[in-house]
């Protein structure tokens, strides 16, 4: 026992009890420790821009092969399309097949409004202007303010151009490569201190979550959050379980690997407070650092499975629970308009519901006030959410570099079957 409290897995393992307890407890007490959980993720953020750029740059200069970056990023767009569109089928065809929202009988004109101001005028902001405005937000008004702001697709534009640059002068960068090799491991070790916080950040979160909602908060519109975490554990069994299988790994060892940063996860119900880990991890697996710099980033903003089958899913519960009826036609539109208001989810706040209002203002037949009912369990879907965005792009990353020939196959189960250090992190093609 006391070997496995002085493990990250451990501690945080602890410390979500000891939440819970609190919460229960002393809900009060429990509500004040919020600031704790607030800036674990914040302490993890500041450190993301620098870090995503420091291992794309390094990534795509130490490979000097620029058709081979093109080439990842093209089928990792690819890749994320296709698994896109599967998770928003399955919520809809769950959605449809298993009713959730069936006998509410919510009289839309009953519901109180108030509390989706903030979300609806974000909503407007993310419908307006279609593909050609979100393509414009992904250019920074300048390099640095794509820093100070935190907008990782930003980041991750200016950091390929940047490494682009940096492959194509060839000897004369050599110096600037390796300084930002450099800085990577000391953004990396900074990381590895604030990591060391994890447990206090899981103990604040989970005991402000239990402390003011309570723990049987679930009882309200279960049926909706049972079947969203149901349809999310199939998609990860099943879909991301058999992609694995073709990449030649084992899904379940992948998990138990990263097992501590899917425990932060669920206690913070953000990924964003795992990504320098997740990134140092998929590297030290065997996969090659530009492959990492590439997909990770990118997936955070266009891979959302889990946030996908959300989407779908609740659209069709407010319907069935106002007894809105929908079409053939609705259910298509709800499929196609998700796809592209979905790839704008990632760092805006209160993204979930942001991102409904957003698909169901362009469906004018399903009444956007129920999103009332779905905000009351929204926290709830969010650990399933966070976890499956999470997963989804870990497994990406596996499929794409496995693809590309990317992954050194024999270290990659030698780390999943725990007989090697996780500082291993050199790239020998398979």
């Amino acid at each position: 026992m006391p070997r496995f409290l002085k493990s990250i897995f451990g501690q945080v393992v602890l410390a979500l009890v000891l939440g819970v307890v609190l919460g229960v407890a002393w809900p009060d007490t429990a509500v004040k420790l919020k600031p704790l959980g607030d800036g674990f993720i914040k302490l993890v953020k500041m450190l993301i821009p620098l870090i995503v750029f420091c291992v794309v740059v390094h990534g795509i200069a130490g490979t000097g092969d620029l058709k081979r970056v093109g080439r990842v990023g093209i089928k990792a767009l690819i890749y994320f399309e296709v698994l896109t569109t599967l998770a928003l089928g399955l919520g809809l065809v769950l959605a449809y097949w298993l009713q959730p929202g069936v006998g509410m009988n919510v009289d839309p004109k009953a519901l109180d409004a108030s509390a989706l101001g903030t979300y609806a005028a974000n909503a407007d902001k993310l419908s307006s202007g279609g593909l050609p405005e979100f393509l414009l937000k992904l250019i920074p008004t300048t390099a640095v303010s794509a820093f100070a702001n935190g907008d990782v697709l930003q980041v991750l534009l200016f950091s390929i151009l940047f490494g682009c640059a940096l492959a194509l002068i060839g000897e004369r960068g050599q110096r600037v490569s390796s300084l930002i090799e450099d800085l990577s491991h000391v953004l990396f070790k900074i990381m590895g201190i604030i990591i060391k916080l994890a447990p206090l950040g899981v103990l604040g979160a989970i005991a402000f979550t239990v402390g003011k909602y309570g723990i049987g908060s679930l009882q309200q519109l279960a049926m909706l959050v049972l079947v969203f975490y149901a349809a999310v554990l199939m998609f990860v069994v099943v879909v991301l379980g058999g992609i694995m299988r073709m990449s030649g790994l084992s899904l379940f060892k992948l998990l138990r690997y990263l097992r501590e940063e899917l425990m932060v996860v669920f206690a913070t119900t953000s990924s964003d407070s795992v990504l320098p880990q997740i990134m140092a991890k998929l590297r030290a697996l065997g996969i090659r650092d530009s492959t990492v710099g590439l997909v990770i980033p990118t997936g955070y903003s266009f891979n959302l499975d889990a946030f996908s089958i959300y989407i779908t899913l609740a659209a069709v519960f407010i319907a069935q629970a106002t007894n809105t009826p929908i079409t053939m036609t609705d259910l298509l539109a709800i499929l196609a308009i998700s796809l592209v208001t979905s790839k704008g989810a990632h760092g805006v706040p209160g993204s979930a519901i942001v991102v409904l209002a957003a698909t169901l203002h362009a469906i004018p037949a399903i009444p956007a006030i129920g999103l009332v009912l779905v905000l009351s369990v929204d926290w709830f879907m969010g650990i399933a959410r966070a976890l499956g965005n999470l997963i989804g792009n870990c497994v990406a990353t596996v499929a794409i570099a496995r693809w590309e020939g990317d992954i050194d196959m024999a270290h990659a189960r030698i780390m999943l079957d725990g007989q090697a250090p996780a500082s291993e992190t050199s790239f020998k093609p398979s």
